[in-house]
C-alpha cells in the first residue's frame, strides 16, 4: 500500500513539473540598472523647488533655494577623482520654516521649453525599486517619491527617514499593485516620476537646514514578449503610419 502511494506521490509531482514547465517561457525577466536623474546639472531636465505656506520669505531671499555643490558620495564614486571631480556635482537644497510642525518641500523637474511648467520623466520598463543618494544632517524628516501610472492616477512612495548623518542610499520598493502594464495592446504602460516631497516632523528644528540629492536610479525589468505582428503594436509606429493617410 505504501508502494501504490509513493507511485501515486511520484506521478502527480511529475505531472506538476511537465506543466509548469510548459509555461516557464512565459514569464521572463531582464532587469536593468539605469539612472534616471544624475543631478549633476547636465540632464534633459531643471529642478525646481516649491514649499508649504511657512516657508521663510525675507526682502531679499525666498525659500528653499537650489543650488549645484561640487561634491558626492564616496561610497559611489571615490575619494579622489582628480580631473574628473569638476564634472560631479550634487543638487543641494537650502530650506528654512518660520514655525516647527508638518512642513514640506517639493522638487520637481520641468522641462527645457517650459521651465515655469512642471514636466514628468518617463521611466523606462517596469519597475522594480527605486534608490538615491541623499545626505542628510540626522534631522527627523523623510522623503516621499510621487510616481503616475498610464491612468494618470499618482502614487506615494515612501522613501524613508533622513535621519542619517551624510550620505546614505535609501531604497523603495514599487508595489505590484501599481499597474505597469495593461490588457489590451500596447500592453506596456510605464510609470512616471513626478516630485520628490520632504517632510519636517512636529518637534524638529527648521529654522535653517541642508539637503543633498545624488543620482536616483532604478532596477527596472525592460524584457517585452515579441508576437506575430509585435511592430504594429508600436506608438510611434502607428502614428507614423497613419500621419501619411
Amino acid at each position: 500500500m505504501k508502494q501504490v502511494s509513493f507511485k501515486i506521490t511520484c506521478l502527480l509531482l511529475w505531472a506538476c513539473i511537465t506543466v509548469f514547465s510548459g509555461f516557464g517561457d512565459e514569464v521572463t525577466y531582464d532587469y536593468e540598472t539605469k539612472i534616471l536623474e544624475s543631478f549633476n546639472g547636465d540632464s534633459n531636465y531643471t529642478w525646481k523647488t516649491v514649499a508649504s505656506k511657512f516657508a521663510t520669505k525675507t526682502d531679499d531671499v525666498t525659500y528653499p533655494k537650489l543650488t549645484y555643490v561640487q561634491a558626492w558620495p564616496v561610497a559611489a564614486f571615490g575619494y579622489n577623482r582628480g580631473d574628473d571631480a569638476q564634472d560631479i556635482k550634487s543638487l543641494g537644497i537650502n530650506g528654512r520654516f518660520n514655525r516647527k510642525g508638518y512642513n514640506w518641500l517639493d522638487l520637481y523637474p520641468v522641462g527645457a521649453d517650459d521651465e515655469e511648467k512642471p514636466a514628468e520623466i518617463p521611466i523606462p520598463g517596469r519597475v522594480r525599486s527605486m534608490d538615491l543618494w541623499v545626505w542628510g544632517s540626522n534631522l527627523n524628516y523623510y522623503i516621499e517619491v510621487f510616481v503616475r501610472d498610464y491612468q494618470g492616477v499618482v502614487h506615494t512612495l515612501n522613501l524613508g527617514s533622513i535621519a542619517h548623518t551624510g550620505w546614505k542610499n535609501m531604497r523603495v520598493s514599487v508595489p505590484t499593485t501599481i499597474p505597469q502594464s495593461k490588457r489590451i495592446l500596447p500592453a506596456y504602460a510605464g510609470l512616471h516620476l513626478v516630485k520628490f516631497r520632504i517632510w519636517t516632523q512636529p518637534g524638529e528644528k527648521v529654522d535653517n537646514f541642508y539637503i543633498y540629492f545624488k543620482q536616483l536610479k532604478v532596477l527596472t525589468d525592460i524584457f517585452e514578449s515579441l508576437f506575430d505582428g509585435n511592430e504594429l503594436a508600436d506608438p510611434k509606429l502607428v502614428d507614423k503610419i497613419w500621419a501619411e493617410e
